[in-house]
């Protein structure tokens, strides 16, 4: 007949531990481990690599030329006063053949439209003048 054994579980006292210190210790920087951490952390320290050597070439650099986006702000500021130009006389023209007619209340809203397209002409050009510091 075969015999099946009980395991006897033995209780340790709360405050002993069953791994010594030292025996922690070399179980907690193992070459696996310790594989794993640089596994992890290559990229981090690969991009901070080179981020130090890149930061002499940064300090190297000489000054950046803005020219060409002056200019792209001179052509939406151009373009903001002929915009304005157009939308202010339009909405006049509107409001003129309107209030020609007689119908007063129906030229309202083109002498708001004059009103809008006078505000692009004026304020948008020069907001749009002040963001690269070009006098009007």
């Amino acid at each position: 007949m075969l015999r099946i054994r009980r395991a006897v579980r033995v209780r340790t006292p709360l405050h002993r531990s069953s791994n010594p210190p030292t025996r922690r210790q070399a179980t907690l920087f193992s070459k696996q481990s310790l594989r794993r951490v640089l596994h992890v952390m290559r990229p981090t320290l690969s991009a901070l690599l080179f981020v130090g050597l890149g930061n002499g070439i940064a300090h190297a650099q000489g000054t950046m030329d803005f020219s060409g986006a002056q200019t792209l702000m001179g052509t939406f500021k151009t373009f903001a006063m002929y915009a304005g130009a157009v939308i202010c006389l339009g909405s006049l023209i509107f409001a003129g053949i309107r209030m020609m007619t007689g119908r007063f209340e129906d030229s309202i809203p083109g002498l708001f439209g004059a009103l809008f397209g006078a505000g692009v002409l004026g304020w948008g050009a020069g907001w749009i003048g002040s963001l690269t510091g070009q006098s009007m």
